[in-house]
């Protein structure tokens, strides 16, 4: 059984005076820090600051009851935080804020995110889980208000979920669920609606969260009483406190920012009652100061009064912190014991300000070896070739003047010496030039890897396995192939679980899911609220801690809801770690062609545009769409499959080898071979293009149909291309608005593919009304294209180029 802080707190005094002036160093440290990263930035070292100054204390005091194996979801001001549960070194800190791309040297990030957004790395260079109950663990940081919120569920979730769930492996990510997922959030983003969504979710799941909200009573320049109802969040909150034998609502503690004892106490309490209860807390910690203001970008000083300011001196926490030291006395066996002297802590002051300074100086100097060792394998290429072009001495003079040289100036110096000697075939130019590609390959990596998965277990490894089918093979309602590979899966992968509204009891509304609730169990199969934000924050936490989490969102135009969460959370977990992180969830939802403004929509270029590192896989029926469960289970890269909600009464074949077969990513399907026009579609649109080149056929025309499949990976083998160097005619067929998915198709047909160079007629591209899809079987016939459109528009390209042969229709 894991212990609590309030369980271990029996020390010597010499002991509890060692923790004090540890603590006060550490605060000090910090400090110094905040203060001596403002400078650099002001004195152009580094682009911009943002800093935790007047959060040490409550940090200090988190960091206490924070546990191996426990979980932080926060925001740019916990340095303290970090420093004190060694996730953050002095080096670290300065290195991230010159943006220094090792991830030895700055492992939050390599350099991707700006100062105060802090991670630990879950996984090995390789991609694998590292052990997470060993460490102390932060998941990636991310800057928009709130944003960090969802996932916090998740993270807490997992410790309840680990209560019950065991499979291989599973000792790796929780030790019998006693974990807590802590979180933080500065006051006025307490007005977002992420943070009530969370909390109300988190009161009705009774999960072991902890949420510290840093009240400095601004949201940069604007004060709480005009970010929300009542200006003391705690007070607003009051109705999410917990009533004695309800398992519901929250415990809530207020706390000053500068009282370092009640901050112990109200942490050690928080921990009990989220450890012991697994029951979440909010901790309002009240009367913060930011001795800086917001960040580099302005002053403080613009929106807060003398009065104001001259408070923040007074109670700064590390003033306060030293004045209850000093304070401090107790008698021990008749002797009077004091913890420090001002002279001790005037001594520790010091010790602060050299530590830091010789921390960032060693980050500086790391980080200015890179460029220095980078400008001496390059300037002296670029000197070999200054004959050859009369310009190149100056693009050398230029560079040689420039006062500080980041990577940037270096790489344009190259590009312009390459330019300006374009058509030359000289050793020297031929060696700058393998020079740069070397170099680009590097920077390359250093900025632009690990979108997607890197590792052995990307989905584009997965093999594909094809259904097998027999004489018994069963003609089914499609969604009985995927209940009954759902439940394949189930058995499977015990690590597996499925949530959303309407998904545990009734099995899903089109009855995916039926029966899955009451063999498996609550736990696996959950009904959720309605909160499609929280909903994928659950399954982002969940993956983040060794679940294989299935977020079922009900329907495609509800996504919007997570779009915030799956751009800026989801999307960006591996790159903004450089793979040092990962939340390989599944989003199930269901959508295309319906009827009505709010089931039918298609959005799927706002997904494409915002979510590139999650991969989006569009089944066209739902055998398909039980393969890509199959496949995306084996694979380490989140994604989101779209199900047909035309499709689950319709008839299937049932595989034999349900669970097992697999659909690749990025691969397409040649639904029907023609010889004069290639048709791209997905989804449910692909029926009607069907039935379009039926029609099309009995007109003289051969279309072949392709089936995308995945739109995220596109077509990695370039078989459009290839089809259409056989048909010499492109049609691209979509249920997205104009210039939206389409566009994308065609993109990376034309120019990704060159598909271009075998085209005899323009391409064309059929999609749906700019407008929502109007209601009813009507509404979808004039909203999206109809077998109608697509076999006038296909045809009128033929009457173009042959209309003796193709005569005009109008």
């Amino acid at each position: 059984m894991q212990t609590t802080y309030i369980e271990t707190q029996q020390i010597s005094f010499q002991d509890f005076k060692n923790q004090i002036l540890g603590d006060y160093k550490l605060g000090r440290v910090s400090r110094e820090m905040s203060y001596l990263g403002r400078r650099e930035v002001l004195t152009g070292k580094a682009k911009f600051g943002i800093f935790g100054d007047g959060k040490e204390l409550p940090q200090l005091a988190m960091a206490k009851v924070f546990k191996n194996g426990d979980f932080r979801s926060g925001y740019y001001r916990d340095q303290t935080f970090a420093l004190a549960v060694d996730a953050l070194t002095v080096e670290s800190f300065f290195a991230q804020l010159y943006a220094d791309t090792s991830v030895e040297r700055e492992p939050a990030s390599a350099g991707r995110q700006m100062n105060g957004h802090f991670a630990t790395r879950s996984l090995n260079e390789d991609g694998s889980w590292k052990d997470l109950t060993a460490q102390k663990n932060i998941s990636s940081d991310i800057s928009p208000t709130a944003g960090q919120m969802p996932r916090l569920l998740g993270l807490a979730q997992a410790s309840k979920i680990y209560k019950s769930v065991k499979f291989d492996g599973s000792e790796k990510f929780s030790k019998d669920g006693n974990e807590i997922a802590f979180g933080t959030i500065g006051d006025a983003s307490t007005a977002e609606g992420h943070f009530w969504e969370t909390l109300n979710a988190a009161c009705a799941l009774q999960v072991p969260m902890v949420v510290s909200i840093w009240d400095d009573g601004y949201g940069i320049s604007v004060p709480t009483k005009n970010q929300r109802a009542k200006a003391d969040i705690a007070e607003m909150l009051s109705g999410f406190q917990r009533k004695e034998g309800e398992a519901q609502g929250c415990e809530i503690i207020q706390v000053k920012a500068w009282d370092y004892a009640a901050l112990l106490d109200a942490y050690a309490r928080a921990e009990q009652f989220a450890r012991m209860e697994s029951v979440p807390v909010v901790v309002h910690v009240i009367e913060v100061t930011q001795p800086q203001g917001h960040s580099t970008s302005g002053s403080h000083e613009r929106y807060k009064n003398e009065e104001r300011l001259a408070w923040e001196s007074q109670f700064d926490g590390l003033v306060k912190f030293k004045e209850w030291i000093l304070n401090y006395s107790i008698e021990i066996d008749g002797k009077e014991e004091v913890l420090a002297t001002a002279e001790e802590l005037d001594s520790i002051d010091e010790e602060a300000k050299k530590t830091v300074k010789a921390g960032q100086k060693q980050a500086w100097e790391s980080y200015q070896k890179t460029i220095i060792d980078l400008i001496s394998s390059v300037l002296p290429l670029v000197e070999n070739i200054k004959g050859q072009n009369t310009e190149i001495e100056n693009y050398i003079n230029q560079f040689n003047k420039l006062v500080s040289k980041a990577k940037k100036d270096v790489f344009h110096l190259v590009r312009k010496s390459l330019l300006a000697t374009r058509g030359t075939n000289s050793a020297e130019r031929n060696q700058l030039m393998q020079k740069y590609n070397e170099i680009f390959e590097v920077e390359k990596d250093n900025y632009s890897s690990h979108l997607y998965s890197q590792s052995q277990w990307k989905a584009e490894n997965v093999q594909e396995i094809k259904p097998i089918y027999s004489d018994a093979s069963e003609d089914v309602d499609g969604r009985v192939v995927v209940r009954n590979n759902f439940d394949k899966i189930f058995e499977k992968y015990p690590e597996t679980l499925v949530f959303g509204e309407d998904a545990g009891n009734i099995g899903d509304v089109n009855q995916g899911l039926e029966g899955m609730q009451e063999k498996y169990g609550e736990v696996r199969v959950a009904d959720t609220g309605i909160r499609e934000a929280t909903i994928l924050g659950q399954g982002i936490g969940m993956a983040m801690r060794g679940l294989r989490p299935i977020a079922e969102i009900q329907y495609l135009d509800y996504i919007l809801y997570c779009l915030q969460g799956m751009s800026d959370d989801l999307a960006t977990v591996q790159y903004r770690t450089k793979g040092g992180q990962k939340s390989p969830v599944i989003i199930r939802t269901r959508g295309h062609r319906l009827e009505g403004v709010w089931h039918s929509g298609s959005p799927m270029a706002g997904i494409l545009n915002l979510s590139k590192g999650i991969l989006v896989l569009v089944p066209r029926n739902l055998t398909k769409a039980a393969g890509f469960y199959n496949t995306m289970l084996q694979s380490d890269d989140p994604a989101v499959i779209v199900e047909c909600l035309n499709g689950y009464r319709l008839k299937e074949k049932q595989p034999d080898n349900l669970g097992e077969f697999t659909v690749p990513v990025g691969k397409i399907e040649v639904t029907k071979e023609g010889a004069d026009v290639t048709l791209v579609t997905y989804g449910s649109t692909w029926r009607i293009v069907m039935e379009a080149a039926e029609e099309l056929e009995k007109l003289g025309i051969s279309a072949e149909v392709i089936d995308v499949q995945s739109l995220i990976p596109f077509d990695l083998t370039h078989e459009i291309a290839e089809s259409v160097k056989k048909t010499n005619r492109l049609v691209v067929i979509d249920e997205d608005v104009e210039g939206g998915t389409s566009a994308f198709i065609l993109q990376q047909i034309l120019e990704k593919q060159k598909a271009f160079r075998f085209l005899d007629s323009d391409p064309l591209t059929i999609s749906a009304n700019d407008h929502r899809p109007a209601y009813a079987s009507d509404g979808d016939y004039f909203s999206k294209p109809s077998t109608d459109d697509m076999v006038e528009k296909i045809y009128a390209m033929f009457n173009e180029t042959n209309p003796q042969k193709y005569p005009a229709i109008f």
